[in-house]
């Protein structure tokens, strides 16, 4: 008896904590995922917000879409898995005129548009097909990637051959990924069309350096030498080996790699700055696409843009880090910090970059040649 007691008495202090309660809003629960952190903080409550989400109607999709504008990649990743499990287990048909609304808005991010037409190529692979002729200067690379693969494929089967050419030269206008850009350029050499990649990529390929200077233990990343806050070239530097000048150095490289050991020797524990200058033909917004196995930074008109402390981790790509920026009318100032670390492996001699000047869709912005910087 007692016993049973107990238990009735349990039953009614579980109902009366729980009447009442609110049934969690979806929003709230959205926003759960959108402010997860990083290093775990936050990670139980996304685990438990995400049971609840994954189990919502495909109606909510579009909704979930729109909350990747506004989380960080650990977020992003937390609600892309729930759209995944919702699109999974959905009996009923998906919202697909919202989706298709929702990739055509080019204002919505990369990340969520690329979730968007994964979701509509799942439901419906024919369909998904015809819009990527649609991605050919899409600003969402992943998406103009599929429209310039398509695009290649094509040319490759063409048997006309100025139509084959009109492809392969349309490709290489759209393409933004270097293995795109060389397959068509390739093709085109082939056809007996010569190809200028740095000139069609815009890559910075005149450059003055000036090096070594000191970096042991790694100190001199944060050391403001010199020519951090002023540029002469008649001047002389104290560098780690005695009296250093600036010298000019171009590239023959396709894609614009400057390889500072021709100038200095494989050298270690050392670094060194390249300095340009860019005119624009107007003010305007730019992205500053640098590649770069070494520690790096990049100064803009005086302003440090971006600061990368980290040696030899994977290799040197084209357009490996995107920076937000912008160039002025005229004359822009554009100075690279390239450090040299202490590890002596084969796969850490490299010492280098490659830069390129770019709108938001990875299109060339080309200087002003009439005004433009003689070296």
């Amino acid at each position: 008896m007692m016993k049973l007691f107990l238990k009735l008495i349990l039953f009614f202090a579980f109902a009366i904590s729980t009447y009442g309660e609110k049934k969690p809003k979806e929003t709230d629960l959205v926003q759960i995922l959108i402010d997860v952190k990083g290093k775990g903080e936050g990670n139980l409550s996304a685990g438990e917000a995400w049971l609840k989400i994954s189990s919502l109607p495909p109606s909510s999709i579009p909704n979930l879409l729109n909350a990747m504008n506004h989380a960080n990649p650990i977020g992003d990743n937390w609600i892309r898995s729930a759209i995944e499990k919702i699109s999974e287990n959905s009996e009923s048909s998906l919202p697909v005129k919202k989706i298709l609304q929702f990739l055509e808005d080019k204002s919505n991010s990369g990340e969520a548009r690329e979730q968007a037409f994964q979701i509509l190529q799942s439901s419906n692979k024919e369909y998904a097909k015809k819009l990527i002729p649609t991605f050919l200067k899409d600003p969402t690379i992943s998406l103009r990637r599929k429209a310039v693969s398509q695009l290649l494929l094509h040319a490759s089967k063409e048997t006309d051959q100025s139509k084959k050419i009109r492809l392969y030269e349309k490709a290489l206008e759209n393409g933004r990924d270097v293995d795109q850009i060389k397959s068509a350029s390739d093709a085109l050499e082939k056809a007996g069309k010569k190809v200028n990649i740095q000139e069609r990529m815009g890559f910075l390929v005149n450059w003055h350096t000036v090096g070594p200077f000191n970096n042991e233990e790694r100190k001199g990343f944060d050391v403001k030498y010199k020519p951090e806050s002023n540029v002469d070239f008649a001047e002389k530097y104290k560098g780690k080996n005695g009296s250093i000048k600036w010298s000019q150095m171009s590239s023959n490289d396709p894609f614009g790699l400057v390889d500072i050991n021709q100038n200095y020797g494989q050298l270690k524990e050392v670094l060194a700055y390249a300095y340009t200058e860019f005119n624009s033909i107007n003010e305007q917004k730019a992205q500053f696409r640098i590649g770069s196995k070494n520690a790096w930074k990049l100064w803009v008109n005086g302003e440090l843009l971006f600061a990368r402390d980290e040696y030899h981790r994977g290799k040197t790509r084209v357009d490996q880090f995107v920076i937000e920026g912008k160039l002025k009318k005229g004359e822009n100032q554009i100075l690279v910090k390239v450090c040299q670390n202490e590890q002596t492996q084969s796969w850490t001699k490299q010492w280098e970059f490659c830069l390129r000047i770019t709108d938001k869709t990875g299109t060339p912005i080309h200087e002003n040649k009439k005004l433009s910087y003689n070296f």
